[in-house]
């Protein structure tokens, strides 16, 4: 009875502070998830809701329809909203601030009227290889090929007809914002994989912005780069009001009311640094999902170009060092539905949370070879620059008397999935000799304890911590943004600070040591990896992208 009463009691005080408007909600716009997510002034979920899409082919590019992003943001925000209500028994009216986040990069891309002038073009595209080599050499400074201005300027080379009638361009999160708000503005973070941003001034580097205008081709268009681009903003800074319109975009059943302030957009890298507690200098992260990356805030500038490190900045507009790779867990996940396919035919069906512990926790089995006993996995879905990939085939081989066991096939499976970020990462602390305090891994493959974390341990030689909030996601890691702008004119209260003082400070988390044997062994794995990328070309040239 007493258990019943605290629970009640709870709900009652939970209630009264969405009343009160003592909440925040984060959504984010994942690769295969839109995800929404609420919490109150103790930064605990109290609603979340959730939406899953996939990107599809169109012309050869990858891309998400408009109609699919406002679908999917209405049903993730209903679904939110209906939990509030079964749980609280409260409509959602009034929210404190909102946030949006989303996957980096990409391009959309809007004429004077505001209209779409080409099908969104995601993170996931590769064809945009001579604009990175051209500007990278330009401004000897690395512009990696799903940068939203190497978009712009692939299109430039190619001619494209629309490219004289850009008005604007901007990522996903940018786009909803705007949207929702009438303001063309965007996060620092995300910015900084729009263009190159200045750490002194938050704002973009005005020596590379006139580079790019002196470039022949593009001194030819009708419009100057500095006005084509949102205006960033730093963490903590008030981006505009939720308008009449649109509240009606985000909630069509017209409960919620607007005048909310917004959280300036920003993307899944710097929701992914605030959910990991790593926006000061010599802390990073490694955000796993659909893609991954891994990120230091970097002490200074790197020394050299390295075209396998993206420098983007936090929220706080701190430079990081980012090895981003485009696959992860696609071809995971596709190996992990056979097993559960054949569980299903065999009569013996598993839920997916006993599927995946099973199947991850076989990898660091005590019988299980510390190389993958000759396996070889390559998790490419779509192109892959680090790999020096166009475009991806997802390929298992193996030598003939490799010791093919479950516990060595799974084991191949997770190697190769952090293999690719691998090779950005060894530049950062072999070559540049960036320095790190700690490392916290963040994503989904995090909640089967121990496992991902202890072969991320052994991939980078270095402890990594997982936090009670791990598989909380970027959503959560936006509405913690939001909630800053309660916060930022308090005395001293730097990004870094409130997240130490306030939203971490009774964190929990686990910490796991790079093992030896691991470490070796993920070693000789990722050699051969290397080695065998010539097959992987091959699979390019001999499999159709779309056959079925």
């Amino acid at each position: 009875m007493a258990a019943a009463q605290n629970d009640s009691d709870q709900i009652a005080v939970i209630a009264e502070k969405i009343r009160a408007g003592k909440t925040s909600l984060g959504i984010e716009f994942g690769s295969t998830r839109i995800k929404a997510v609420l919490i109150d002034d103790t930064y605990h979920t109290i609603a979340s809701g959730d939406y899953e899409w996939a990107s599809h082919l169109e012309d050869g590019l990858w891309s998400y329809t408009k109609d699919e992003i406002w679908k999917g943001l209405q049903s993730a925000y209903a679904s939110m909203a209906n939990d509030v209500r079964t749980a609280y028994g409260e409509q959602l009216t009034h929210i404190g601030h909102i946030g949006f986040s989303a996957m980096m990069h990409g391009y959309l891309a809007f004429d004077k009227d505001g209209e779409l002038l080409v099908p969104f073009r995601t993170w996931q595209n590769t064809n945009t290889h001579d604009a990175h080599e051209k500007l990278s050499q330009l401004f000897q400074y690395n512009i990696p090929e799903r940068w939203s201005v190497a978009h712009l300027y692939q299109a430039v080379l190619n001619k494209e007809e629309h490219v004289g009638r850009v008005a604007f361009f901007t990522t996903l999160a940018g786009y909803v914002h705007w949207k929702l708000t009438g303001r063309k503005v965007i996060g620092v973070g995300d910015a900084s994989g729009m263009f190159p941003i200045d750490p002194t001034t938050h704002t973009y580097e005005t020596e590379l912005i006139k580079k790019f205008d002196a470039i022949p081709e593009v001194a030819a268009q009708p419009w100057k780069l500095e006005n084509l681009l949102p205006t960033p903003l730093v963490a903590g800074t008030p981006a505009g009001e939720l308008t009449a319109e649109g509240a009606k975009l985000l909630d069509p059943s017209g409960t919620l009311e607007p005048g909310v302030v917004l959280a300036p957009p920003e993307g899944d890298a710097g929701t992914g640094m605030v959910a990991t507690n790593s926006v000061r200098v010599r802390t990073g992260n490694v955000s796993a999902g659909t893609s991954i990356f891994a990120m230091v805030v970097l002490e200074h500038k790197l020394q050299a170009l390295h075209p396998e490190v993206d420098v983007v900045t936090t929220p706080a507009g701190d430079l990081a060092g980012m090895s981003h790779a485009n696959n992860f867990t696609s071809d995971l996940n596709a190996w992990v539905g056979l097993f559960g396919q054949f569980a299903k035919a065999i009569g013996q069906p598993v839920d997916a949370g006993m599927l995946y512990g099973t199947l991850f926790r076989a990898a660091i089995a005590d019988d299980v070879d510390s190389n993958c006993g000759g396996l070889l996995n390559y998790p490419f879905r779509s192109g892959e620059f680090l790999a020096g990939l166009s475009e991806g085939r997802p390929l298992f081989a193996r030598s003939p008397e490799a010791n093919m066991t479950l516990g060595n096939f799974m084991r191949a499976q997770l190697f190769s999935a952090f293999s690719p970020v691998k090779i950005g990462m060894d530049v950062m602390t072999k070559d540049e000799h960036v320095q790190i305090d700690s490392l916290v891994g963040h994503g989904g493959i995090f909640a089967t304890p121990k496992v991902a974390q202890k072969i991320l341990a052994a991939a980078f030689d270095t402890p990594i911590k997982v936090m009670s909030t791990a598989a909380e996601g970027g959503a959560w890691g936006m509405a913690v943004l939001a909630d800053y702008l309660w916060h930022t004119n308090e005395d001293h209260t730097n990004l870094a600070d409130y997240l130490d003082g306030r939203v971490f400070k009774d964190a929990k988390s686990t910490t796991e040591e790079p093992d030896p044997a691991d470490v070796e062994g993920f070693e000789d794995f990722f050699a051969r990896f290397r080695k065998g990328l010539s097959i992987e070309h091959t699979a390019v040239e001999a499999i159709d992208l779309e056959e079925k």
